[in-house]
């Protein structure tokens, strides 16, 4: 520990005229620049900025969060390291308020009926994800959510799957077979888990349906579904992923198509339908008094060279059409490159560059096209690294950490991390949960990526705040916060493979007497990729992932006295929070 003794800190404070006539004193001031424990400090009362037009409707529900300590503590391993960077925290400086939507996460149709699982029900609980999307991904598109087996006559018994006439394998809300999730109990796991719901209407279902007007037949079951959903989702969706060539409804069948449609999809197209949709949509939300919001797909980067001309153009088209219908925009992305056996440094370098680079492309967009700034969704995120076990590593959790805080600072409204578990794969599995089939662990055992959101959201505050980072090297990400009821904190993140040794000092913080920390490390199976990881030191309880006893694990604490000192091995993160008074 380095401390600051109060005759010295009176001495600075003579020489800084800000501290000269202080305005309001505060015994028991704060840590560094601020003044030791036990002095008398100047603590400026920081204001909200205004809400980030991306951000904007979705932080209505914002709250006030509380920082409660951990039950257990056990006193921190005092840091051994010489100090190599320095983090100061301003308290007064906020960011943004932070969206509670940027913690959500996807559910899917062909995990079965999760909520009779009661281990995983806990999970999904603990993880607090406060908004999750259904019914999944790319089978939004060939989903009938008042059908048991068989789907409505106008749709046919084949459609374009990349380029070729296949059975389409539709999905069902009402089939309650255990092997899939029906829709009743998908809202029983809104209501078990206090989440509200991003639905994915079936857009495709506009393009291949063979009636007379297919876009009037899918903004129709679209609405009934708002009626009976009934304001239990707040958030909705307008097709997944409808610019891809992947996409059931990209390509249709002309010979069975009644409304002239063209043979692929086009922004203006796609675009001209939303607004069908979301006439629709919003007459039956008001029919039950229901608030709702509704997004349209748009890209987040160039289309690569060489693209099909649909996605060239699909902002274009759609921003032209929509930009004063929808409420906001939605889009997805995999980070790493796709399909590559993509390196540990690889995947977390893309953490600090995606977020950033999308929602600047996003607003030059918008710009361009002259349509106003709306909230962004990122409804689907993760990497999509394969070969390796990259998904399932810890690595996967330390990038998550970073793309989290990375989202949060660039503005994003609303998040949704895929997912919460498909088939392990050998290990290509972005599944947050094992469903089953990965050898030697039971079913439902946690992913390393669960445990690093489960501690990030227990140690960031409401608010994330300014700081500065006085780095040896780039190795060290920081995102920090402050709590409603004082307490404020940092999350500490090494993408190297050396450890630094970081001082941290708060600026306008009221101090309390403790500080308290979390330190996730990953393990030695899988060379740079392990799927385990260590909390302060605790190993997994199974083969892979954590310790299952990860809410009632000992947290390190310590005196706050002065300047904290934290070493941060490699490749860890740190999850620190100093109690206010």
């Amino acid at each position: 520990m380095l401390f600051m003794r109060p005759t010295l800190y009176w001495m600075l404070c003579v020489a800084i005229v800000s501290c000269a006539k202080p305005a309001t004193k505060n015994s028991g001031g704060g840590t560094g620049p601020t003044g030791p424990t036990g002095g008398d400090t100047v603590i400026t009362t920081p204001v909200d900025p205004a809400v980030s037009a991306t951000v904007g409707f979705f932080l209505n529900d914002w709250q006030a969060k509380s920082f409660t300590a951990p039950s257990a503590t056990t006193a921190g391993p005092v840091a051994t390291d010489a100090t190599t960077d320095s983090l100061k925290i301003d308290l007064s400086r906020v960011l943004t308020k932070v969206s509670p939507y940027v913690y959500g996460n996807n559910t899917n149709l062909w995990i079965g009926q999760i909520v009779t699982q009661p281990s995983l029900m806990g999970y999904i609980k603990d993880l607090n994800p406060h908004v999750l999307r259904g019914p999944g991904g790319s089978t939004s598109d060939i989903y009938f959510w008042n059908q048991s087996t068989n789907p409505p006559a106008d749709a046919p018994a084949q459609i374009y799957s990349n380029g070729a006439l296949a059975a389409p394998g539709y999905w069902y809300g009402q089939n309650t077979q255990s092997w899939t999730l029906d829709l009743t109990n998908y809202y029983q796991l809104q209501v078990a888990t206090s989440s509200t719901g991003m639905m994915t209407m079936n857009y495709g279902y506009a393009r291949y349906g063979t009636g007379t007007s297919p876009v009037d037949s899918a903004a129709h079951l679209a609405a009934n579904w708002v009626r009976l959903d009934a304001g239990k989702s707040k958030f909705w969706e307008i097709g997944n992923e409808t610019y891809g060539n992947w996409e059931a409804g990209y390509q249709i069948d002309q010979t069975q198509n009644q409304d002239g449609q063209a043979a692929f999809v086009t922004g203006d197209l796609y675009g001209q339908h939303v607004k069908i949709f979301a006439d629709s949509m919003r007459a039956a939300a008001q029919e039950t008094g229901a608030t709702i919001y509704i997004g349209a797909s748009l890209v987040d980067g160039p289309a690569y060279q060489g693209a099909y001309s649909t996605l060239v153009t699909w902002n274009q088209g759609v921003l032209g059409e929509v930009a004063s219908t929808v409420d906001f925009y939605i889009v997805h992305d995999y980070f790493t490159a796709y399909n590559a056996n993509s390196t540990a440094a690889q995947i977390l370098s893309t953490a600090d560059s995606v977020p950033p680079n999308a929602m600047a492309y996003l607003k030059a967009q918008m710009s361009q096209y002259g349509a106003s700034q709306k909230p962004i969704a990122l409804t689907e995120w993760n990497i999509q690294a394969v070969g390796s076990k990259q998904d399932v590593s810890f690595i996967a959790g330390v990038h998550a950490v970073k793309a989290l805080g990375s989202i949060i600072k660039n503005g994003f409204g609303e998040a949704s991390r895929w997912d919460l578990g498909n088939g392990y794969n050998n290990g290509d599995d972005m599944g947050m949960f094992n469903v089953g089939d990965e050898p030697g662990v039971p079913q439902w055992n946690p992913r390393p990526a669960f445990y690093y959101l489960y501690y990030f959201q227990q140690f960031f505050g409401d608010r994330m705040v300014y700081d500065t980072l006085k780095a040896i090297n780039g190795d060290l990400t920081t995102y920090s916060s402050s709590f409603s009821n004082g307490a404020a904190g940092t999350v500490i993140i090494n993408s190297g493979t050396t450890p630094h040794n970081v001082a941290i000092d708060f600026k306008d913080f009221a101090a309390g007497t403790t500080y308290y920390w979390y330190v996730l490390t990953g393990g030695t199976d899988n060379g740079q990729l392990s799927s385990s990881v260590y909390v302060n030191g605790n190993p997994p309880t199974n083969a892979t992932g954590g310790p299952t006893n990860y809410s009632t694990l000992a947290v390190y604490s310590a005196p706050l006295k002065g300047t904290i000192n934290v070493d941060v091995p490699s490749r860890a993160v740190v999850f620190l929070v100093a109690a206010g008074k």
